[in-house]
């Protein structure tokens, strides 16, 4: 790394965190205009690109939400764009549409969280969760005529509509393994829903995209243990599939009746892939190594080129037009840098490390029988410090994966003299179904001596590391893996930051939203009632007493995944147990007033940059300074 920190400190992390980032951009229906979410203002806000000129203008003004977690879909039209609109980042969205000149207007207000799933000439598809269970429903493009669809003990999603609008497809659950997944479809009012049958039982299966006639669907499934793509032939009831099986594949949509769009990924790295359906192959996209990912909603430019989101460890991303006739690119959004030096950002190193689940380092909450022999992937950044404090970042999710992307705050941490690990625990995706499935019954388990061998490893293998400055730190099921940490490998940290993470598992199947408590904590865990001990046992909250080191807990107010009474009852509990509080305590407690599961808003970024870096230089010292 380069000494881009040479300047003012706080410079530095206001120059990083108000880099303009753009999210979920879209094409048009005709491809020649591509909406996306840019905060090159200084707030998030809605713009239009013409791809043919490549000229970009502001459509809303403050109307859209500061935090662009949630996706934008244009109508059939292509005449306005819908988008999500929540309560200071709670979740619990409404669907509002904006016109090209900027004019808005609501279109689905309704109870808990409304997710827009799929647009037609006739209807809106969608998911709510207004009666309790995530189901979908429909309604007139405006928003009249609002009509429930499915209604099934767990969530149905990945909601699409047949080209001539008279199907929908989509996925759910009625079998009694949970951890399966079926794809259905049904007439466009919900009326004869029949399962396609197209994996084993327990395998997931979900629809991507109806064929162009509407006689297919393009399907994902992992039967096969790595996820594969395939077209489902709904007058022959069989389905053809595609790929070698020596990498993950997910589909993504046909461009065209003979060609359907995939990514694959491999060692972190994600390959955008063009299917031919008569032959079968593929090819891979020409782009260095890095995550290309193809638009949601829709990637089909106009003249046969598609709308790609591409970035490295250390390269911004930037939105490009690639050209499937020409491998050649244009670029709609250049990756900016402000007054950075583009060199100053860290490269990923990707290794393997072999782990059981159980590191050397003692336990203290639980003892742990081996678990399976698994080579584990990890990406480490060196920040070219000597020595060089720590920061173990294990992601969220848990079904996600750290990838060879730009990451914000890993290069905040670089910019400050820490070296990152992320390591891809079992149970992260990208590596098939039965790594996934190591997960299951086991959280706080393996998954977390995985995490905790990752440690060890780079500090035998890296002797520039400083073993007496390594810190944890992780959001979502990062922050229960930051928690757990502390509870069970104390010996290993020096600190610890626990940002919006979980620490009672009770009191989160409680209080969670109804799709999370069934898919995810029902199908990776079971249920509180059948497992009781299992869920007091691998809480963070019951082991709270094995805290030996500073620990930072941040948490918004406004969040509905992980509820804020998550770090409340863990600071209650460290409270009874004596420990001090403060900036000179054993605890720094931090909620953050009108945000909900993290934000994409730059000032919400520059706060908890600030309060991160408030912490590290107080607790371990930050390199340099």
């Amino acid at each position: 790394m380069t000494d881009a920190a040479d300047g003012d400190p706080k410079d530095v992390l206001d120059e990083l965190a108000s880099l303009p980032t753009f999210h979920h951009p879209t094409a048009s229906p005709d491809g020649e205009t591509v909406a996306v979410y840019h905060d090159v203002s200084g707030r998030n806000e809605l713009h239009l690109i013409d791809v043919a000129t490549g000229e970009s203008h502001q459509v809303s003004d403050g109307e859209v939400p500061r935090n662009a977690r949630w996706p934008v879909r244009w109508d059939a039209a292509g005449e306005r764009v819908y988008f999500h609109i929540d309560d200071a980042g709670d979740e619990q969205n409404d669907v509002h549409a904006i016109s090209r000149e900027g004019e808005v207007e609501p279109i689905l207000e309704r109870e808990g969280q409304t997710v827009l799933a799929d647009v037609s000439e006739a209807f809106l598809l969608f998911g709510s969760t207004a009666e309790g269970q995530l189901n979908l429903y429909r309604s007139d493009p405006d928003g009249r005529n609002q009509e429930k669809l499915t209604d099934y003990d767990r969530a149905a999603a990945a909601g699409t509509i047949s080209p001539d609008g008279e199907r929908i497809a989509y996925a759910t659950n009625e079998s009694d393994e949970y951890e399966n997944m079926d794809v259905y479809v049904a007439e466009a009012d919900g009326s004869d829903p029949r399962n396609v049958e197209i994996g084993e039982v327990g395998a997931e299966s979900f629809p991507a995209d109806w064929g162009p006639e509407g006689d297919r669907l393009l399907v994902a499934d992992n039967t096969a243990d790595l996820g594969r793509a395939g077209i489902y032939d709904l007058e022959a009831g069989e389905v053809t599939w595609f790929g070698e099986g020596e990498a993950e594949e997910s589909p993504v949509q046909f461009i065209d009746g003979g060609r359907f769009l995939a990514t694959r990924t491999r060692e972190a790295a994600v390959v955008p892939v063009v299917y031919d359906v008569e032959s079968g192959s593929s090819r891979e996209l020409d782009l260095p190594e890095g995550v290309a990912s193809f638009a949601g909603g829709e990637a089909a430019l106009s003249e046969g080129r598609v709308l790609l989101d591409y970035t490295t460890p250390s390269e911004r991303p930037a939105l490009l037009a690639y050209d499937l006739h020409t491998d050649g690119t244009e670029t709609l959004i250049e990756p900016t840098y402000g007054d950075l030096d583009p060199g100053m950002f860290a490269d990923a190193e990707y290794f393997e490390f072999e782990s059981d689940g159980v590191p050397e380092v003692e336990a203290e909450a639980i003892e742990l029988e081996p678990g399976t022999d698994l080579e584990i992937g990890a990406l480490l950044y060196d920040s070219g410090e000597r020595p060089s404090p720590l920061v173990v970042n294990p992601h969220g999710g848990p079904r996600a994966a750290d990838q060879r992307a730009f990451g914000l705050y890993t290069q905040f941490l670089v910019s400050r003299g820490y070296s990152v690990l992320q390591v891809n625990y079992r149970g992260s995706t990208g590596r098939g179904r039965s790594f996934v499935e190591e997960l299951y019954g086991d959280w706080g388990g393996a998954e977390q001596g995985d995490v905790a061998r990752g440690v060890e490893h780079v500090l035998a293998e890296r002797d520039w590391i400083d073993a007496e400055r390594v810190v944890v730190f992780g959001g979502s099921y990062g922050g229960y893996s930051a928690y757990w940490q502390m509870v069970q490998y104390p010996a290993l940290y020096a600190a610890g930051i626990a940002w919006i993470g979980v620490t009672d598992l009770n009191r989160m199947y409680d209080t969670t939203m109804p799709h999370f408590r069934t898919e995810l904590m029902e199908k990776q865990l079971g249920s509180p009632d059948e497992h009781a001990d299992l869920y007091e046992e691998r809480s963070p909250i019951t082991h709270a007493e094995n805290l030996a080191a500073p620990l930072l807990m941040v948490h918004g107010v406004t969040d509905r995944r992980v509820p804020v009474e998550q770090a409340r009852a863990f600071r209650e509990r460290l409270e009874e147990l004596g420990y001090e509080f403060g900036e000179e305590g054993d605890v720094e407690y931090v909620e953050l007033g009108e945000e909900g599961h993290a934000s994409s808003d730059i000032d919400q970024k520059v706060r908890l940059f600030e309060t991160l870096d408030g912490f590290l230089e107080r607790r371990i010292g930050t390199p340099g300074t």
